[in-house]
């Protein structure tokens, strides 16, 4: 096989912005404010009950609320917004493909249920695919795309000015599947008072960053770093649809990613139980070396493990 280096050149091209935080950080209103500052004609793939039209009387934009948040929903809705030509797309939320009705757990459940073995194993074969197909999907989009994500909530306790334990709320990981937020070029987190800290850009302007109020501000330099540099190439063609899944290719995917959600959920219920079963599936599964090693750091991150949990895992 014949390989050609060429001299690396910028391009124009076209955003792919993640906003991630907790429940009332103003997810949807700050996408809105950037989005309508980005580029119009905008739409939003609403997911989350019509809480984007709370927003009509300030921010001009077509919405499509979904029902089921299969993520071959997801796939249709924005390939029928990119045949509609709207200049920027945001999705909120794109949790719900993960861990919504129709959503990709949900599948895997009923799947696991209709084996008599109730395995999630084989489940996730043919799920992954359709995962996939959905982040493919979005960044093959001829639009702009912003999406949000819900992140984990949990309380931790501080002192205040008199000295007193307070709960505070934070959030924490992102409801998707784990490292999906990388494949976007911008990923910023969004706290309680609305301000948006970058924690993984590509836009050098923006690295290290923090906004109070994130909108236009944020808009006008990410307008400024896509539209810098030589006219982009045509868009590849859209994703086509997923045809029934190659075991050989996907099954060990399959099993990682089946096996980081059952680590999550068990860490989850604290459920002893629970774990010493989650860790004979661990060492049942068959998987290369290098895959167990992504399994066992999950766990030990979960579990927040001592050396010798960690190594009963790993055994």
């Amino acid at each position: 096989m014949n390989f050609t280096f060429k001299k690396a050149t910028k391009t124009q091209s076209r955003l792919r912005l993640a906003l991630i935080g907790p429940s009332g950080s103003g997810k949807t209103y700050t996408s809105l404010a950037i989005a309508t500052s980005l580029q119009k004609p905008v739409c939003v793939i609403d997911t989350e009950r019509g809480s984007a039209s709370k927003y009509a009387d300030i921010f001009e934009f077509d919405v499509l609320e979904l029902e089921s948040f299969s993520p071959d929903t997801y796939c249709e809705a924005i390939l029928a917004a990119c045949r509609a030509e709207y200049g920027t797309i945001v999705i909120d939320s794109l949790s719900h493909a993960w861990m919504g009705k129709d959503g990709a757990l949900e599948q895997v459940d009923r799947a696991a249920k209709r084996q008599s073995s109730g395995n999630t194993f084989m489940a996730w074969r043919d799920i992954t695919p359709k995962h996939n197909r959905l982040v493919d999907t979005i960044l093959n989009a001829t639009a702009h795309v912003i999406v949000t994500m819900r992140t984990k909530t949990e309380y931790v306790l501080e002192e205040n000015e008199k000295g007193k334990k307070v709960p505070r709320k934070v959030g924490l990981q992102p409801v998707q599947r784990d490292g999906l937020e990388y494949e976007f070029d911008v990923v910023g987190d969004l706290n309680l008072e609305n301000q948006l800290t970058i924690g993984k850009t590509r836009c050098p302007v923006l690295a290290g960053q923090y906004f109070e109020r994130p909108g236009k501000n944020v808009a006008d330099i990410l307008n400024a770093w896509i539209t810098d540099g030589a006219p982009a190439p045509p868009p590849p063609a859209p994703a086509p649809a997923v045809p029934p899944a190659d075991p050989t290719r996907t099954s060990h995917l399959a099993i990682v990613d089946a096996l980081k959600a059952r680590i999550a959920e068990v860490a989850a219920s604290g459920d002893d139980a629970a774990k010493a079963k989650l860790i004979e599936e661990i060492k049942s599964a068959d998987l290369p070396e290098i895959l167990m090693g992504a399994v066992r750091k999950a766990y030990a991150t979960a579990f927040a493990a001592k050396p010798a949990a960690t190594a009963e895992a790993a055994k």
